[in-house]
């Protein structure tokens, strides 16, 4: 398990948890990120990370994608 951060660009990967506060965790599920949903990351441009999950992209901050782990 490892943080979305340190993912590889164009893999798809399994969201396995996500921490943080509960309010945290309220904000990424409504965006789509789910524990067991399928999310890769499309690029990451001056410390912002834009992924894919589910079939929408995203854009969320490195402090954000580093609460996800996959």
């Amino acid at each position: 398990m490892m943080p979305l951060t340190f993912a590889d660009t164009g893999e798809e990967y399994i969201i396995r948890k996500i921490g943080g506060k509960p309010e945290v965790k309220k904000h990424l599920e409504n965006l789509g990120f789910v524990v067991g949903s399928g999310v890769s990351v499309i690029n990451i441009i001056g410390g912002n990370v834009i992924v894919k999950v589910k079939e929408a992209r995203v854009g969320i901050s490195k402090e954000m994608a580093q609460k996800i782990m996959v």
